[in-house]
């Protein structure tokens, strides 16, 4: 067996670093080799990844190590935790439980996202959480049509439309109020920002079906990859978002079901 680990790590985030020069000796007194460097952990084949931060940083780690098949498993350091699988104070009892394999690897549906333009080389985004479109003016609406594997489906008169998977069905989708999806559920979901329609509701399709998102009024909107990339595109160009062929692979050690993770984070404390 392989016995390299990679730490991916969020230095904002003051508890880091303290934890992290805990878990190097408890590896190495173990005959494991610690890495942070991506290059090297790439190079080295890691067996697996761990994310310290919260669920941003496990989505960076999991878009990242999903093109080498190198699964995460995330600790909490943040606030709200969907996606990570430990809390701090039980990150040496999960890690007992990594080193026995007494785990599961569960792959989570990603998207591909592809720019066409008539003027330009085609660009594509890998995503694990969402597509974001949004107006750039604040004294415009846009219009946003989306085909559903060639045929007209629907139009979002909005501040911008939101293409989520299941795993971004919990972050931005969430509080534009779209659903919540469950992980074994494949689907793409598409979420208004702010509807200037009644009409204007939110969908979910399979996974199966490639969407076609354009400009049908407005002169330009941006687009954001996982919250990360942006892009401004213009009417006449279009974004095709289909299921990429790949996925990205969390550790799930079995101490959380979905459903006790939604009842746990989104309860509502003035009934408790």
């Amino acid at each position: 067996m392989n016995k390299v680990v990679g730490l991916w790590l969020n230095t904002s985030k003051p508890e880091v670093q303290p934890l992290s020069l805990l878990i190097r000796p408890w590896f190495e007194a173990r005959g494991w080799e610690v890495l942070t460097e991506w290059n090297e952990i790439v190079e080295r084949r890691a067996k697996f990844l761990i994310s310290l931060g919260g669920d941003g940083t496990l989505l960076q780690a999991a878009r990242e190590g999903a093109s080498f098949g190198i699964p995460v498993l995330g600790v909490n350091l943040g606030r709200l935790g969907f996606l990570c699988e430990i809390e701090r104070e039980e990150v040496f009892v999960a890690l007992e439980k990594v080193l026995r394999e007494d785990y599961i690897i569960q792959e989570r549906l990603m998207l591909s996202a592809v720019i066409k333009r008539a003027d330009a080389p085609e660009l594509t985004h890998l995503v694990l959480n969402d597509v974001v479109f949004s107006r750039e003016s604040s004294d415009s609406v846009i219009t946003l049509q989306a085909n559903l594997s060639g045929e007209p489906t629907i139009s979002y008169p909005a501040d911008g439309l939101i293409v989520s998977t299941p795993t971004g069905s919990t972050a931005y989708s969430l509080s534009a109020g779209g659903p919540i999806v469950s992980p074994n559920v494949k689907a793409m979901i598409l979420t208004p920002l702010a509807a200037h329609s009644l009409s204007a509701r939110p969908v979910v399709v399979s996974d199966l079906e490639e969407l076609e998102i354009f400009l049908v009024s407005g002169e330009q909107c941006s687009v954001t990859f996982d919250g990360r990339q942006s892009v401004r595109i213009r009417s006449g160009e279009t974004v095709t978002i289909k299921s990429a062929p790949i996925k990205a692979k969390l550790i799930r050690l079995g101490s959380r079901s979905f459903s006790q993770v939604v009842r746990e984070k989104l309860r509502d404390r003035w009934h408790e």
